[in-house]
């Protein structure tokens, strides 16, 4: 059992799928963690996963991470950090299985790889299951089901730490968890203390998204600066057994940790602070504090929580067929009076010419692109680009929308040039609650 005035430092490796390695190996070596959490799972991320599981059986996990693996084992092993990520995305047995070959290839004999899994429910919802948020049921989207997933809370993660795991892989591991399952290990927390849920889940909610409290996506030139923000550290988070937590970084690297940073990312994706939902608790954020304590150190305590939600949230991931993007610029004297008129004429042709029903997106980079939605009128500029984005069930017709604009270059308006056009794999997402009982979390030790 830790001692009170113990300090638990949990580093953050990756906040999304596609996050950075470089700063990541950097805080393996330097940063004397005791855990890495990498956070590379989002909605849309695990629906992709499961179409590239359907296309390739031994795939379905982060393509990131066999490089992750590779170049974070030999730091984290020999510091004795533990690794915790949902990298498995889709395929949680795969990709712990190719951490194992892996460790053995870097000569890691004897390294544990948990394989966490049961968060795929994908027999167990009906089609008549109504949505969380929105009317209607996953019957009414009419589009093949990839798969779902529900988001696993500490307690998944729980056995596989105290059976020992170096590496810890699972498939939807909700965020904050990721970071409260071994505060809990460390410190003994009682899984039904939901004070201390809610402490470890406040750390959770403020690293989960890697720089975006370190100045990275915090940054915004003249209004909040940030210096050396190419060479961004990744966020530490210093925990005592008492929950309380000091966010700072390496202190040698870019980016900044400010009361500013903190508050910013406190708020993120927080839609009522007294009542944050996650698999472990009923987060209440409504009095935390945030202050500095130095260069870098932000102080942060106050969080609590009551009982966990009764339901757990389930991404169910949608086949929507192919996603059709193409543009072309337009330059010189209005540039976007021309660039509007293309746009047109590409509507035009696909639904008269063509008869394709689905709707395209038009967008005039640099004019209307951002708030074209909200019906604001184009204003002239000198260098605009066409951006047409189209989502269909048929390659077909994704093939001839990235042929009509191509055919612009010559077909008109004037000042066109720059054609790019690509056709890509499409999902859709939907949410819905399930009852906690039907997920049953399981996991399996890898050895390598």
């Amino acid at each position: 059992m830790a001692k009170e005035h113990d300090v638990f430092r949990i580093g953050t490796g990756a906040g999304f799928s596609a996050d950075r390695l470089d700063p990541a190996v950097d805080l393996a070596r330097r940063g004397a963690l005791d855990v890495m959490v990498l956070e590379c799972l989002g909605e849309r991320t695990v629906a992709f996963a499961h179409r590239d599981r359907m296309a390739n059986p031994k795939r379905g996990y982060n393509a990131h991470l066999e490089r992750r693996m590779r170049a974070l084992l030999p730091a984290c092993h020999e510091a004795g950090t533990i690794v915790i990520s949902n990298m498995g995305a889709a395929n949680p047995r795969a990709g712990a299985a190719r951490a194992r070959d892996i460790a053995r290839e870097l000569g890691f004999a004897g390294l544990k790889i948990a394989c966490i899994e049961g968060d795929d429910v994908s027999d167990r919802v009906p089609l008549s299951q109504k949505f969380m948020d929105e009317p209607g049921t996953l019957a009414d989207v009419g589009r093949p089901i990839v798969g779902m997933n529900a988001y696993l809370g500490a307690d998944a993660i729980l056995p596989a730490l105290e059976a020992g795991a170096d590496v810890v892989i699972g498939g939807r591991l909700a965020d904050p968890s990721m970071y409260l399952a071994p505060l809990m290990q460390r410190y003994g927390w009682d899984t039904a203390d939901m004070g201390r849920a809610g402490a470890g889940t406040l750390v959770g909610h403020l690293m989960e998204c890697g720089m975006q409290i370190t100045g990275g996506y915090f940054a915004d030139p003249g209004v909040k600066e940030v210096t050396r923000l190419a060479q961004c550290g990744y966020p530490i988070a210093e925990v005592t057994a008492d929950g309380g937590a000091v966010i700072t970084k390496l202190p040698d690297t870019g980016g900044c940790v400010t009361e500013a940073t903190v508050k910013e990312q406190l708020l993120y994706e927080v839609h009522n602070p007294a009542a944050y939902l996650t698999p472990d608790v009923t987060a209440d954020f409504s009095r935390v504090s945030v202050k500095a304590e130095g260069k870098d150190r932000v102080r942060v305590g106050g969080a609590s929580g009551r009982t966990r939600p009764e339901k757990l949230k389930v991404t169910v991931g949608f086949d929507a067929g192919f996603m059709a993007e193409a543009g072309v610029s337009y330059a010189g004297l209005a540039a976007s009076t021309r660039g509007k008129l293309a746009g047109e004429i590409v509507r035009e042709r696909l639904k008269q010419i063509h008869g394709i029903a689905s709707h395209p997106r038009v967008d005039l980079i640099g004019v209307n692109s951002l708030f074209a939605t909200a019906g604001q009128t184009p204003t002239q500029s000198e260098d605009v680009r066409l951006r047409v984005a189209l989502r269909t069930t048929r390659q077909e017709e994704a093939e001839l929308m990235l042929w009509e604009v191509e055919s612009l270059l010559c077909c008109g308006p004037a000042g066109g040039g720059g054609f790019r056009g690509s056709i890509t794999p499409a999902v859709l997402t939907k949410s819905v609650l399930i009852d906690r009982a039907l997920v049953e979390p399981t996991f399996e030790m890898f050895v390598a």
